[in-house]
């Protein structure tokens, strides 16, 4: 059999992988790996930890089975060599055990993402993440409905992963705050509010995208436009609002791109650039009152605190870090007491890259960096620059071209208070945005 007629063949099963069966799986695994704490309270660590082994599995038979096209000269190298400097650090890392788990949580969550990059086409992606919203976004509300009208009261995790204490506990122990009738920020069946109101930000993404291409039914995609942003009131996430403001300006800038042309995008890149010296210039003169606009303490919540603690230790080990751990492992040091407020003991930094340059160093960082803005590249002429089907360049914009790029500023913008983009369905839309735009655009 020739080469091209092997590529087509390996497209075909692709495209067979994006049936029935690898649709349901994908939107179980994205339903999994966004809400991973509704299962851990559900069904307890030791029962996620199985549930998730058999996704992984899942995954590599999927890619096993299908072989989809794939080019390595196309594969995203800054993505490889972060996984590679990761793997490499046990040898150095301060904590080895920790490190050995945290990296196989990360390239179990990497073959999750690979499948779903290979083995569905971007309409195909586009449907499971709306799947997968949906569920999470339905059930949340629905469950905040139920606590509010029948328990009338906080609810604990059915599998929480300690003891509880007697007494008063913190909040963030709870599952549901039982605050849907009294004005406060549900948390949903993630039981917490910053990501339920994430989720509800890559919804509206995800479903404004499928209203303006019509691939669902207009009246439908309009209620869960309305579900996705009600949610989003009802969590009150001063995070996610500084992410949904900042991807609107970048979906505003690649509609204006669009209707400039390739030749009259000067204006719009000045524009960008202005605003960024103007956000930069007021986030240094107000930044002291910022946080009480979205309800903040001055010191955003812990935030200041935990940055301090985790600058002074990757000052420590600058150039390798502490080594690669993902989640931070609270049985081991430095990690044990490392960041603590109000009896919660937090597993990241609340910042993605400093919590790449406590674990990989400045080295890894650089990787990070490279990662990220080579995908943001990618996503941002995928979405402005007519699709190429025919040597005339007259080919009608889609809504999908969007998408990679929509989903990564919000990414972008979560990642400087939240680490949530090195974990589960944070990573893994990184990944698969990186692999995808990298072997072919939407």
């Amino acid at each position: 059999m020739s080469r091209p007629s092997v590529l087509s063949a390996r497209v075909d099963a692709a495209r067979r992988a994006s049936g029935t069966g690898a649709s349901v799986f994908a939107s179980l695994l994205l339903f999994t790996l966004f809400a991973g704490d509704f299962w851990r309270n559900l069904i307890s660590w030791p029962g996620y930890f199985v549930l998730a082994a058999l996704l992984a599995a899942g995954s590599v038979v999927f890619l096993v089975r299908t072989r989809p096209a794939f080019s390595w000269r196309r594969a995203p190298w800054t993505l490889l060599l972060f996984l590679a400097l990761a793997i490499v650090s046990i040898a150095w890392s301060a904590y080895p055990g920790a490190s050995a788990l945290g990296v196989l949580a990360t390239l179990a969550t990497t073959a999750g993402a690979v499948f779903l990059a290979l083995c569905l086409g971007w309409a195909s992606l586009l449907t499971a993440l709306g799947n997968a919203f949906r569920w999470i976004l339905g059930l949340s509300l629905l469950f905040e409905l139920v606590v509010a009208i029948f328990v009338r009261r906080p609810v604990l995790p059915l599998t929480p992963v300690q003891p509880v204490p007697p007494g008063h506990l913190p909040q963030a122990f709870y599952w549901s705050r039982d605050l849907l009738f009294h004005g406060g920020q549900i948390q949903g069946i993630v039981g917490n509010s910053n990501l339920l109101a994430m989720i509800a930000l890559l919804a509206l993404v995800v479903f404004g995208i499928q209203l303006a291409d019509r691939t669902v039914r207009r009246g439908s995609a309009i209620a869960w436009l309305v579900v996705a942003a009600l949610t989003m009131l009802l969590t009150r996430s001063s995070t996610v609002i500084v992410a949904g403001l900042f991807t609107a300006v970048v979906l505003g800038l690649a509609l204006w791109t669009r209707r400039a042309g390739p030749e009259r995008r000067t204006p719009v890149y000045l524009t960008a650039a202005a605003l960024l010296v103007a956000a930069v210039v007021l986030l240094s003169v107000f930044a002291s009152r910022i946080p009480a606009l979205f309800g903040k303490s001055e010191d955003l919540t812990g935030r200041f605190d935990i940055w301090d603690k985790v600058i002074g230790l990757a000052q420590q080990r600058p150039v390798f870090g502490w080594g690669w751990v993902s989640y931070w492992a609270p049985w081991t040091e430095p990690f044990r007491n490392l960041a603590e407020r109000g009896g919660v003991v937090y597993l990241q930094a609340h910042n993605a890259w400093l919590d790449v340059w406590l674990q990989l160093g400045i080295v890894g960082l650089v990787v990070f960096i490279l990662l990220v803005l080579t995908t943001l590249w990618r996503s941002w002429f995928a979405a402005v620059d007519r699709p190429r089907t025919s040597i005339a360049d007259d080919t009608p914009y889609t809504a999908l071209t969007l998408l990679p790029l929509l989903l990564l500023a919000a990414l972008l913008a979560q990642s400087f208070a939240e680490s949530r983009i090195l974990i589960e369905g944070g990573w893994t839309l990184l990944v698969v945005l990186a692999v995808k735009t990298k072997q072919a655009a939407p």
